[in-house]
Order: structure tokens, then C-alpha cells, then sequence
């Protein structure tokens, strides 16, 4: 298949991939053997080196193993981005276990499927997060839960202080360390016994459960091997980082680490010994103090941050020229806040497009040659990509015809965790079908036009309009519900849910929200509700959103 897009790589990105047999935790030992004084972790004021790092990871692997964790097992974590998440990932990976990286936002509903899915052996979280973490884990007779606080990471007078604030604000949870099954992650690193040495892992072994609807449905874990995130990390490094010198950057990292995109930024700067300054919110005075204080090289973020460091009051008073590499994705970036955000710091950003079943990134504009505004760009080192007809999945399309958008390459998951069906539907000789409506033209860069199915892409987050309208039919006064995304300009889309409620029943908007609220995460709470006295069935009994995306278009033109 021929490539248009090779010719548009920049000088000395190179056209074919080398892997070499490295897995994940290779990243820390080898950046701990050649930089370790050098800063690892910089969170809310208190550093880590990669020595110190490094040691932690040890510590904690030797304590999962004397719990009975052994290669192959899963290991829940549900942290916030602070340095526990980091030894946590890393722990897990050292003794050849697969991490289950957990958003803490999720209800008991959520990590009850997701957990009883992966079959986890053991759950590292923080302690505000204990009452529901507990009430799963005796539903789901899960025996070990290993627990930490932010304050456990901070600097001496934030680690005093920041326990008699959540009291004053009600937020302290009081921990049972008591209990023998639940322990506390500072004491498993700092107990000093034999440390046991990594184990023995191919690139093949599987490292990680990604979960992710797929294209539609319930969550569904994306099976990545450390081939799969090594190979994603290579491809960024060779497209992006071109002349960089390991040791010499600091990432700001912002976007949760348990979501595919922050997870290839942590494993990034793990490789190229960066610096990450870790922020546990999405927090716009901490982004920008961080920027102010720290001098970041990357900037990796979603078009809501870029949008909000614009809008942060004073901006134009920061010095912002520290910042060299700026990625973003997840959605559309409006070309107005892409030239003010290149005028603050004279560095050029590259809108990409990835999946969680391709390890994150599988296309960027190049950092310096053509870049083609709307477009997701081509294809990363290494990606094989082509557009084909949407119902026979086979038949390959000429240039700038709408098609289903498959790709192919050394990041593309193994399959989806004990879903036969579901992978075989997904994966095709070796081709993954993202779900996605694209085009490519005639120099091979791609553009997202449309989704084969309904998921919402809001934030940053995929959101499944199925599993939301499950929750409303629940409300007793919900006969039809149905919800889809409209577009915004900076969340990418708006989550609208219409409704039409049973004769003789009411409800206000707020009442939906709140009873979605008490059972989804907040990102897929819908953030608009519409009432309508009767919405459009099909002759099968089902809601047409297709009919309501077109009249929530037609509405919003109008406006």
C-alpha cells in the first residue's frame, strides 16, 4: 500500500521503526542508573529523585509479593496524579503484574463491573476514596487493600496541615490500618527488608488492562502488552522529541495518569528521564503557577486547557517561552486558540488523535513540516492507516472518501480482555476498525468526520450514551430517554440527555442531573437535559438520536 504521507515526515524522523526488547520498567532502572540525583516527581512542592524513586518501587513490588502477587496478577490502582500512582504503576509492572489503572471519580456501580471484570487480586488507593473502595471490595471478597494520602508525598508543614484542613472541612476519612487487610502504602515502602529484583519479562507479557468501551457498549479492557506502550512511546519520541537530550525536559502533567493519553506521557518522561510535575486536578491557578515555577518544556493537554491557561487572568504577565513541546488531543482545537497559545510560547502544538486500543497516539501533525489545520494528521513512525467502505470493512477507499478509519502497528492492543467476540469484531488481520468516519487526502493526512457509532467525546473523555441512558430508565419517571453529544467549543461536546416522562409523572432538570450524579461520574453526567413530550421511536422501539442530533443541529445554526 503505498504511503503519502512518508514524504511529509520531518528530517530525521525515521520512516520504519526499531524496537528493541525492552518492557516498561526498564524505563526507571535505566533512567535511575544514569540520572539518579537527577528530579523524578515534583508534587505540590515536594521532589523525588529517580533514585529515591526507584527504591520506593522496590520496596512496594517486595510488599505485593509477600501479599501473593505473582506475574499475571491484577492489581487495582485509583490515584489521583501525585508520586503513589507512579510506584504504584511501576511496583505492579516490576513483579510482572498487570495494572488496572481505575478513575477515581467512579461509583461503586462502575468498579464493581470494571474489578469484577479484570478479576483484581489486590487494590492501591487513597484514602478519601476508602468508603466506597471498601464497600466493593467486600461485594467483590477482594482480600488487600493498600492505601496512601496526598499528604503522605507533601512537604513537611503541607503534610501537617493538610489533615486538620480536611477536618475542618468533614473530608478526613478515618483509615482502619487496624484491620490487617487494609495497609498503608507508606509503611510498605518504608519497611527494610531484601528488595526483590524485577522479574523476568518479555515486551509480549501482558502489562496492562486499559478499560474503554470500545467503539459502544459497557467497559471493556483493552489488553496492552509492553510491546504495545514501549512502541507507543517510541513513535512519540521519533516524531516529536527530535534533538532532545534525555534529562533535560520537565512535563507538565495534568491529564490523569489513569487514562491512556496521561499514562503514555508518564512512561515518556520515564524514558527520556524527564522531570514530571505531577497535578492532582484539573486546576487552572495550579497549571499556571506550575508553569510560572517549574519552566515546563511539555505541554500535553485537551483543548479545555489550553482554552483555560488563555482565559487565566494576567496571563499575558507569565513568562511561558520555557514550554518547547506542546501536544494536544482528545478533540478539535480551534484554530484561533492554536495561534494565541503559539504566540505565548513560540512553540508550535501538534493535534493528534489516538485510542486506548492503540496505546494512545496513532497520528500527529509534524512538529515543524506541513501541518494542515482541522486535520489529525498522519501517521506516527511505524503506523500503517487506510479508510475503507463503512459496511463491508474491506473495500479500501480513494482519497478524501468517508470511510471507517483502520490502523495498524506495534501499539495496536492484543485484543480485548476475555472478549473473543468483541476483538474479533475489532481486530482483522492484524487491522484495528477504530469506529471512526474518516477522510484521507491526497498527502495521506486524515480527518475525523463522523463516528460509526454514538460515542460522546467530551473533555477529553468517551462517554457511552447507552450506558447513561441505562441509568436514566432507572429514574421512575423516565418512559424514553435518549442522549447524544452536542458540539462545544471547548468541550468538544456537550452531553444532552432528552427525555420524555411517563403520563402523570414530573421532573425538573436539576433532579435528573443529580440522580445521574449519584450513579455515573461526573464526565458523563449529562451537562444539558431536554424535555419533550414525545421523542421519535423507530418502528423497533428504539429512540432515533439521529433525529435528535439533526434538530439539536438545525437549532444550534439558528441560534
Amino acid at each position: 500500500m503505498e504511503k503519502p504521507w512518508l514524504k511529509f515526515y520531518d528530517d530525521g524522523v525515521p520512516h520504519t521503526l526499531d524496537l528493541p526488547d525492552i518492557t516498561v520498567p526498564d524505563y526507571l532502572r535505566l533512567a535511575a542508573d544514569r540520572f539518579p540525583g537527577h528530579t523524578a516527581t515534583v508534587f505540590l512542592g515536594a521532589r523525588l529523585t529517580y533514585k529515591q524513586l526507584l527504591e520506593k518501587v522496590q520496596r512496594l513490588a517486595t510488599a505485593l509479593k509477600s501479599l501473593g502477587i505473582k506475574k499475571g496478577d491484577r492489581v487495582a490502582i485509583i490515584l489521583p496524579n501525585c508520586p503513589q500512582i507512579v510506584i504504584a504503576y511501576y511496583a505492579t509492572l516490576w513483579l510482572g503484574g498487570v495494572t488496572v489503572l481505575t478513575n477515581p471519580l467512579y461509583v461503586e456501580r462502575e468498579l464493581e463491573h470494571q474489578w469484577g471484570d479484570a478479576g483484581v487480586n489486590v487494590v492501591i488507593t487513597l484514602d478519601l476514596l476508602f468508603p466506597k473502595v471498601e464497600a466493593v471490595c467486600q461485594k467483590l471478597n477482594l482480600q488487600n487493600i493498600i492505601v496512601t494520602g496526598v499528604q503522605d508525598y507533601l512537604p513537611a508543614v503541607k503534610k501537617l496541615l493538610l489533615p486538620i484542613e480536611l477536618r475542618r472541612q468533614g473530608k478526613w476519612v478515618s483509615v482502619p490500618y487496624h484491620n490487617r487487610q487494609v495497609l498503608a502504602l507508606k509503611d510498605l515502602v518504608s519497611r527494610k527488608y531484601a528488595l526483590h529484583p524485577p522479574v523476568d519479562l518479555t515486551p509480549d507479557d501482558l502489562a496492562s488492562l486499559q478499560y474503554t468501551g470500545g467503539t459502544t457498549g459497557l467497559p471493556k479492557g483493552a489488553m496492552l502488552t509492553h510491546r504495545n506502550l514501549t512502541a507507543s512511546v517510541a513513535q512519540i519520541r521519533s516524531f516529536l522529541l527530535q534533538g532532545h537530550t534525555e534529562g533535560d525536559d520537565k512535563a507538565i502533567v495534568i491529564l490523569p495518569i489513569f487514562h491512556v493519553y496521561g499514562t503514555v506521557i508518564m512512561n515518556l518522561g520515564m524514558h527520556i528521564a524527564a522531570t514530571l510535575v505531577l497535578l492532582p486536578r484539573f486546576e487552572v491557578s495550579s497549571l499556571v503557577n506550575a508553569i510560572k515555577t517549574e519552566h515546563p518544556t511539555f505541554f500535553l493537554g485537551v483543548p479545555a486547557l489550553y482554552v483555560a491557561v488563555l482565559k487565566y487572568p494576567e496571563i499575558d504577565k507569565i513568562d511561558m517561552t520555557s514550554i518547547k513541546v506542546c501536544f494536544s488531543g482528545g478533540a478539535p482545537l480551534p484554530v484561533e486558540i492554536i495561534e494565541r497559545f503559539e504566540g505565548r510560547t513560540h512553540a508550535r502544538i501538534a493535534e493528534a488523535y489516538g485510542m486506548t486500543e492503540a496505546a494512545s497516539v496513532t497520528h500527529v501533525n509534524p512538529r515543524q513540516g506541513l501541518r494542515k489545520y482541522g486535520t489529525v494528521g498522519i501517521p506516527t513512525t511505524g503506523t500503517d492507516s487506510k479508510i475503507v467502505d463503512i459496511e463491508d470493512g474491506v473495500t479500501e477507499l480513494d482519497v478524501n472518501e468517508p470511510g471507517e478509519l483502520l490502523i495498524k502497528g506495534p501499539q495496536v492492543m492484543t485484543g480485548y480482555w476475555q472478549r473473543p467476540e468483541d476483538t474479533a469484531q475489532t481486530l482483522t488481520d492484524g487491522w484495528l476498525h477504530t469506529g471512526d468516519i474518516a477522510t484521507m487526502d491526497e498527502d495521506g493526512y486524515f480527518t475525523i468526520v463522523d463516528r460509526k457509532k454514538d460515542m460522546i467525546l467530551s473533555a477529553g473523555y468517551n462517554v457511552y450514551p447507552r450506558e447513561v441512558e441505562e441509568v436514566l430508565y432507572t429514574h421512575p419517571g423516565v418512559e424514553h430517554a435518549a442522549v447524544i453529544g452536542v458540539p462545544h467549543k471547548v468541550r468538544g461536546e456537550r452531553i444532552t440527555a432528552y427525555i420524555q416522562l411517563k403520563e402523570g409523572k414530573s421532573a425538573t432538570a436539576a433532579e435528573i442531573r443529580q440522580f445521574c450524579k449519584e450513579q455515573l461520574a461526573d464526565y458523563k453526567v449529562p451537562r444539558r437535559v431536554v424535555f419533550k413530550d414525545k421523542l421519535p421511536i423507530s418502528l423497533a422501539g428504539k429512540v432515533l438520536r439521529r433525529i435528535l442530533r439533526e434538530e439539536a443541529s438545525a437549532k444550534s445554526k439558528a441560534d
